[in-house]
């Protein structure tokens, strides 16, 4: 018999009221306070005399324990199911300084509410099947999203469009366990009868869908994290320059003498709509300098983190024993790109060009010739192919996605071992309902949760 598609084991969801400041810190015109739980009615009449009708505002005095006004506003209820976390949902909408909002959130700890946890109230929010642990994460991703391109392809993930393509596939691979686990009790016929029902096609199919949800998702991961860059190269060779000029801004000093640069400067822009965070470091060379060596310790650890490097060298002397020095010691997985600078001082144009197998770019950082070169050579080494379908998507996705192709793989190898093919189906099965959250760990939902400021 076919076993059953795992269902999403969820404890039952904590009825204590939580409350939290919802507004960002700081002053404004407009503060938010919300809460979450049961009997929020008696709740709100209690804290203003008041029990509002379902998601209708009213203005009412937000008073303290002894009657006195803290603040005038409006009020808010959401019955549950009908709400964000599907419990009971209070919000008071009050002016932004800070000082009225605590003194507000104090109110609401006397009444018997307790300060939300990181991630609570969207973590209720999937408990109570109101978001899958996808949407969920894509909370964060919208509210952190640093282009315009991210908050539309969070919002995609939001609204379940990632989800949907998982769960397409999740039945997709279900269909497929129930034709393999049906043959197991008839093992003179099974491979004959997984021939006739097309099992191998369908397999087949199914890993060319999963690879293309997976190239998606790599796009929608630099779009959650950005590309990493480290500028790094011999002093004075046009570092701090080709950051300032990337940036549109002076966020490096740049001067004639060599060793300027002592310490991290990053600076971030965006490039096709991916946040690009680029780290200009401290000139990698010989030096009894101390300041200037934990510089240098510095450039190296943020070297091993990178997604790309570009090596700088000076046009006018191209790649000597020291640049090869460098690129000999960096890792092999680095993506790198080879950028002659100050073609200006020399007879040399701007230009993409392969050498030794190796992409190097001629340009000018100090006149900008030759930097969208740079920009877009970046774009094509990482994979990056701009589209409107995008979502946003996460390692730990990439990482399930990827599980799920190797389980699929191995199960190929393991015909005609029906017994194995099945079992490799099933943890391919487990690997996908992970992203989202058909079967999670608690501990992974600690982390994840565990990211949001309060929300």
């Amino acid at each position: 018999m076919a076993e059953r598609p795992p269902t999403t084991a969820r404890p039952e969801p904590v009825r204590q009221t939580i409350a939290a400041i919802a507004t960002a810190a700081g002053r404004a015109a407009i503060g938010v306070i919300r809460l979450s739980g049961q009997g929020l009615l008696d709740f709100a009449a209690a804290l203003s005399g008041k029990r509002p009708e379902p998601r209708s505002a009213i203005l009412a005095d937000f008073t303290s324990a002894d009657g006195s006004i803290i603040d005038r506003g409006l009020l808010l209820h959401f019955p549950a199911p009908r709400s964000f976390t599907g419990e009971e949902v209070l919000e008071l909408h009050a002016h932004g300084g800070q000082i009225v909002l605590q003194m507000l959130l104090a109110r609401c700890l006397e009444l018997g509410a307790r300060i939300a946890e990181p991630g609570e109230f969207t973590r209720r929010a999937f408990l109570n099947g109101k978001l899958d642990l996808a949407q969920a994460e894509a909370v964060i991703d919208l509210i952190d999203a640093a282009t315009a391109v991210a908050a539309r392809s969070a919002v995609r993930s939001l609204q379940g469009e990632f989800s949907r393509e998982v769960n397409a596939l999740l039945e997709q691979l279900v269909e497929l366990r129930a034709l393999v686990e049906a043959t197991l009790d008839f093992p003179d016929e099974e491979i004959d009868f997984l021939e006739a029902a097309d099992a191998f096609g369908r397999l087949e199919r199914l890993q060319q869908r999963l690879g293309g949800l997976f190239a998606r998702a790599r796009q929608g991961r630099l779009l959650q994290g950005g590309l990493h860059v480290v500028l790094a190269g011999q002093p004075n060779v046009g570092k701090s320059s080709l950051l300032n000029c990337l940036a549109g801004d002076d966020l490096a000093i740049v001067t004639p003498l060599p060793g300027t640069t002592r310490d991290l400067v990053r600076g971030t822009l965006q490039l096709a709509g991916i946040p690009l965070h680029v780290i200009d470091t401290a000139g990698l060379r010989e030096t009894d300098d101390e300041i200037e060596k934990i510089g240098i310790e510095r450039t190296w650890r943020e070297i091993e983190r990178a997604d790309a490097i570009v090596l700088l060298v000076d046009a006018r002397s191209g790649v000597g024993d020291a640049e090869r020095a460098i690129l000999a010691q960096l890792p092999a997985h680095l993506v790198r790109l080879t950028v002659h600078n100050k073609i200006d001082l020399v007879p040399c144009a701007a230009e993409r060009r392969e050498h030794d197998g190796a992409i190097e770019i001629a340009l000018s950082a100090r006149s900008g010739e030759g930097i969208e070169l740079l920009r877009q050579e970046l774009l094509r080494v990482v994979g990056w192919h701009p589209s409107e379908d995008l979502f946003i998507a996460r390692e730990r996705h990439l990482q399930a996605l990827a599980d799920t192709r190797q389980h699929l793989e191995t199960a190929c190898e393991q015909l005609p071992r029906l017994e194995l093919f099945a079992e490799e189906l099933r943890l391919a099965q487990l690997a996908l309902a992970a992203i989202t959250g058909k079967f999670t760990a608690d501990d992974l939902l600690g982390e994840i949760f565990g990211r949001f400021c309060i929300g």
